[in-house]
């Protein structure tokens, strides 16, 4: 089984787009049972006490249009923990990958990659909290999203 864990700043927008719209590729394709898919943020900003604050409206309504729910998902931080986890984390952006590496440590710190490496591209995921393009956003996750199914 493949472990999958997606991560951006807040986990609010990208990284639960991403994990969203891989379940639902993975489900079409009848091959959830082969993959573990997670997402999480490498800052505490949207965690409040012991509560994560949900995906952004804007993500929320575009995975509705496309028949993706993600009503039960909420904030959670990224953990030293899960580098033993997940085989894979994908970061949204050069910030996120520095993060997720110290937080994850030196053990697992070669887990973790941009996620439009696995396309050929170097460049970040686009931020819809910074552009509100989330058309954008999707796309650049629906890419790398395909890329993991083909693989």
């Amino acid at each position: 089984m493949k472990r999958i864990m997606f991560v951006c700043h807040g986990n609010i927008c990208r990284s639960p787009m991403a994990e969203y719209v891989l379940k639902d590729l993975l489900k079409k394709a009848g091959r959830e049972e082969e993959f573990v898919v997670a997402s999480s943020a490498v800052s505490a900003e949207e965690i409040w006490g012991e509560v994560g604050n949900p995906v952004y409206p804007p993500v929320k309504r575009l995975l509705a249009g496309l028949g993706i729910t993600c009503e039960e998902k909420r904030v959670t931080q990224l953990r030293f923990e899960d580098g033993d986890r997940y085989d894979l984390f994908l970061c949204m952006d050069d910030s996120n990958l520095i993060k997720a590496r110290r937080i994850l440590g030196a053990k697992n710190a070669a887990k973790c990659q941009k996620a439009l490496e696995l396309v050929g591209e170097s460049r970040d995921v686009a931020d819809p909290w910074y552009t509100r393009d989330f058309e954008a956003s999707y796309r650049d996750v629906l890419r790398v999203c395909e890329k993991l199914l083909e693989r």
